[in-house]
């Protein structure tokens, strides 16, 4: 949904995503020609003229086919902890959208947000998983796996358009919004066209548009302090102090009412652009508020409000969805043994 935080034309565009309304056919010729693109490139990588590099471990990637946040990352979160939960060694690579750096580098518990992104360093602190950005995804999962050689599978957050990169396994995430209008962009916000061929679908809101695995998308009952030390959301719902909430995400309404569906008062609420880096936000002065955030937002926000509040967000597929993905890594990892080079070509 759009955000009070977005300017006027853009939440004028994203409300035209929904319907097919007069500025959605407006722009439609526009998206014919996105369109040919996608078909053009896809047929490159189809006929071989253009080649996918495989890596020595299954990959699997988690991306969406609609522009903007559809919770790729909590399902990458939830993956990875799967995998460690099974004994395997997950690693994540990633673009790292937003950074100021351009280069492939390790993403450790110190890193800035601005030289990593702020999802990648919010998969490290949550998981402890080696995470691993470059521009180039290949270029991460080599690094890492040099690094950190005994890593049995490579989760990609983000990538479903990213066809160099070879893939065991597609997982596409929908939220609420499902396809809107059905149009690519930018009449619509499909990034390709839509069915196309995945592995899995999930759906990370309350209510699945079409068919695919459900999830279930809660706040956890309490809050983190920047030295991981927890302060429980009953305790702040009776403190007289006031809250005030902040959120830098895709959908930051949501958050806010999931705060208040847990009885938090929240006396302010600000909900700024997705990715936005804080370094120009002041608190108000003349308030002596609690900063409540979501953790992706802490892992900017600590930096220079160590005070604030972080409330992580707890993400729970279906049973079906961690089976049948299973059973898809089992096959993934048996195809690579019984393959002659020990590696899948595809």
């Amino acid at each position: 949904m759009p955000s009070p935080s977005q300017p006027a034309w853009q939440r004028t565009l994203l409300q035209s995503w929904q319907r097919r309304g007069p500025l959605a056919w407006l722009l439609w010729p526009f998206s014919l020609l996105l369109g040919a693109l996608v078909l053009f490139r896809q047929g490159l990588y189809l006929s071989g003229f253009l080649r996918r590099e495989s890596l020595p471990v299954p990959a699997i990637v988690v991306g969406n086919v609609v522009a903007g946040g559809a919770g790729k990352t909590p399902v990458v979160m939830a993956l990875v902890q799967h995998l460690q939960a099974r004994g395997l060694r997950p690693g994540v690579i990633s673009r790292g959208y937003g950074r100021q750096t351009q280069d492939c580098r390790e993403v450790l518990p110190a890193s800035a947000a601005q030289d990593v992104g702020d999802e990648p360093a919010l998969i490290q602190r949550r998981t402890g998983a080696p995470v691993f950005v470059a521009a180039r995804r290949i270029d991460a999962a080599l690094a890492l796996l040099a690094r950190h050689p005994d890593t049995r599978v490579l989760v990609s957050d983000d990538g479903l358009q990213h066809l160099s990169l070879a893939r065991d396994i597609e997982i596409c995430v929908f939220d609420d919004r499902g396809i809107g209008n059905g149009f690519l962009l930018p009449a619509g916000p499909l990034r390709e066209p839509w069915p196309r061929p995945v592995d899995l679908v999930l759906h990370s809101g309350a209510r699945p548009a079409f068919t695919g695995y459900r999830s279930q998308r809660t706040l956890a009952d309490h809050a983190l302090r920047a030295d991981g030390s927890r302060v429980e959301l009953t305790t702040l719902a009776h403190n007289s102090q006031p809250l005030l909430a902040l959120a830098a995400i895709a959908q930051p309404q949501a958050f806010f009412a999931m705060l208040q569906a847990q009885g938090l008062l929240l006396a302010q609420t600000q909900a700024l652009p997705d990715h936005y880096d804080f370094d120009s936000w002041s608190r108000p002065s003349d308030k002596d508020y609690i900063l409540i955030c979501t953790e992706k937002d802490a892992i900017k926000l600590w930096h220079r409000h160590p005070d604030a509040l972080a409330v992580p967000l707890e993400f729970m597929p279906e049973p079906g969805f961690f089976a049948a993905f299973d059973r898809l890594l089992e096959d993934a990892m048996h195809a690579r043994l019984s393959s002659p080079h020990g590696h899948t070509t595809s």
